[in-house]
């Protein structure tokens, strides 16, 4: 069966991604900086202005991997729960957590498609690349969407898929060469990252993403583009009930 035959289901890409993630995790922060060319923590960073967190707010960061939303967070005086699926992501975070003098997270395993939180109970949601790797996008913007409280903000960090299809195809074709390449050498197995561009081929785009935020009850949904498009970050609120 073929990466991309795999990728076509709900359950194919549920159980994919947890494999892959499971793979990948001693090697994501790597990964990520290489493929961002070194941009990564500073649109992090960036994501965390955005999220207009203060002292004593309540923060969730979906799809936490080894914490730097989450650490980015809790600096700005935020009080934070970091949720991932993949319990080594949740290991490496709380080593990192272990060896910090920055405040500390809360780590939980989860599905950022039924999180196990209450109604109401976050001021922010964020996630790093996780809009893209959720097999259920509008069911998981749904559950964002009842978490926060009314006028809560979620904030979101993905690759984009480019408009444009000259460009689309450039961009894609680099990212499979590349990530073909990494995958062999790092595990003898080049699917391991040509899951990215095919993850992004089925990827509704930016403002597709935007349209999706509207549709489940956001409000003020914009777009903030990064690396001249190829990437974006999302900010959206939610509305009162």
């Amino acid at each position: 069966m073929t990466l991309r035959t795999t990728l076509s289901t709900p359950d194919g890409k549920r159980r994919y991604v947890r494999e892959l993630f499971t793979t990948i995790a001693d090697r994501y922060d790597f990964i990520t900086a290489f493929l961002s060319y070194g941009q990564d923590r500073r649109w992090k960073v960036r994501l965390a202005e955005l999220a207009g967190v203060g002292p004593g707010m309540r923060a969730v960061d979906l799809a936490c991997g080894t914490g730097d939303i989450g650490f980015a967070l809790a600096r700005r005086g935020a009080d934070v729960v970091g949720i991932d699926v993949t319990f080594r992501m949740l290991q490496l975070a709380r080593r990192r957590i272990a060896r910090r003098v920055d405040p500390p997270i809360a780590t939980v395993t989860g599905d950022m498609a039924r999180l196990p939180l209450a109604n109401g109970v976050a001021d922010v949601v964020s996630t790093g690349y996780g809009l893209r790797n959720v097999p259920d996008l509008v069911g998981a913007l749904g559950e964002m969407h009842r978490v926060l409280r009314p006028g809560g903000r979620l904030v979101a960090l993905d690759f984009n898929r480019p408009e444009s299809v000259l460009l689309r195809s450039a961009y894609l074709a680099y990212l499979t060469i590349v990530g073909g390449a990494l995958g062999w050498v790092l595990h003898r197995d080049p699917d391991t990252y040509r899951y990215i561009p095919e993850s992004i081929r089925a990827y509704p785009g930016a403002h597709g993403v935007a349209r999706l935020m509207s549709a489940v009850g956001f409000i003020d949904v914009r777009v903030v583009p990064l690396l001249g498009g190829l990437m974006a970050i999302h900010v959206a609120t939610r509305g009162p009930v």
